[in-house]
């Protein structure tokens, strides 16, 4: 019989083969490989594919029937339920084990020292967040809001509540604030946030964006003297994109400015640069104007990762769990738990 799920255990590993094979089969049946109403091969025939003794791989079974994930059927064998459970976000999941998995490698760390590093950390055992959790969002733009409400929304188990900055203090009136768990905003907007928020219990984070790394690698093999400007629907955005690129000090190009993708200014951008870097939301109205020897590179910039774990550090000990955000060198640690009851006001994701 062959292997079409691709299930492998290991002897050797420190992980049970009883939980080996459980969470495969998981995977299997949640990712489609398996699909929905098709019969599982019997025990005895994975017992024999894998080498493993077939009442392990029975109380596997009775492991997936009371998950939810297969269902007997009398005289019929054993089969994928009709709508088995989906663990939240399976494709953001997957991503963020493929890169632990990449950097523990990088480290000399196999999949098992991952897998047995992580139960190890009995003090590090953070309850999950208890359903979608409303966060305030406060942005100068219509464009900004849209664009880190993706971002957060498609990261974390989260509803946002966008609001223009020009709005916050009606909308705070007017709204129960304590129903947001936490409010996030740019670094530029954070003093102006927290002074209308300053009555309120809701923590504020600042948030970074920055340049995808495939951008930065583009412009990096650019020739020496490369002339590159930065255009977007807001001006701060484009600014915002900018100074990430800047970070970058990649010595072989030079920033021209930046400017919005709206009335003379980018057609005079567009004439003094070799390269435009622009979200793809303007690009079309880029190249309609750039001399066809202009290159034009997309970038609808990231969310700063770092800013992702610390929402999702807060929103975890307000719900009972433990982790801290450790700051950097060199500054005040400001942890993402309440301290003696009293919730942090400011926490910053540093780039």
């Amino acid at each position: 019989m062959p292997n079409t799920m691709n299930l492998r255990v290991d002897a050797r590993s420190p992980i049970p083969i009883r939980r080996q094979l459980t969470e495969q089969l998981k995977h299997a049946i949640e990712s489609g490989a398996v699909p929905r109403d098709q019969t599982l091969p019997s025990i005895r025939e994975l017992a024999s594919l894998l080498g493993i003794n077939t009442n392990t791989v029975a109380r596997v079974i009775e492991d997936l029937k009371h998950g939810g994930y297969v269902e007997a059927r009398r005289g019929r064998g054993v089969f994928v339920a009709t709508a088995p459970p989906i663990r939240p976000s399976p494709g953001l999941r997957e991503g963020f084990l493929k890169d632990m998995v990449i950097r523990g490698a990088a480290l000399g760390m196999t999949a098992d020292d991952l897998a047995v590093g992580v139960l190890s950390l009995a003090d590090v055992r953070p309850a999950a967040i208890d359903g979608a959790s409303e966060v305030l969002l406060v942005e100068c733009s219509a464009a900004e809001l849209d664009f880190f409400a993706r971002q957060l929304e498609g990261h974390l188990p989260i509803r946002v509540d966008k609001v223009l900055l020009g709005e916050l203090k009606t909308v705070t009136r007017r709204r129960m604030p304590r129903r947001w768990r936490a409010a996030v905003t740019s670094f530029c907007h954070l003093p102006e946030v927290e002074r209308v928020l300053s009555t309120t219990d809701v923590p504020v984070i600042a948030l970074l964006t920055e340049a995808h790394l495939e951008t930065l690698h583009r412009l990096a093999q650019l020739p020496a003297r490369t002339r590159v400007g930065v255009a977007s629907d807001a001006l701060e955005t484009a600014h915002n994109l900018e100074h990430s690129i800047a970070n970058a000090a990649l010595p072989n190009i030079v920033l021209v400015g930046t400017g919005p993708a709206e009335g003379a200014g980018l057609g005079r951008l567009v004439r003094r640069v070799d390269v435009l870097v622009c979200s793809s939301s303007v690009a079309e109205r880029v190249r309609r104007i750039a001399a066809p020897s202009a290159q034009v590179i997309i970038d609808d910039r990231a969310l700063d990762p770092r800013a992702i774990e610390m929402l999702a550090a807060l929103l975890v000990s307000q719900n009972g769990g433990t982790t801290a955000v450790t700051a950097p060198a060199g500054r005040k640690r400001s942890s993402a738990a309440p301290s003696e009851g009293r919730t942090p006001r400011r926490m910053r994701s540093h780039g």
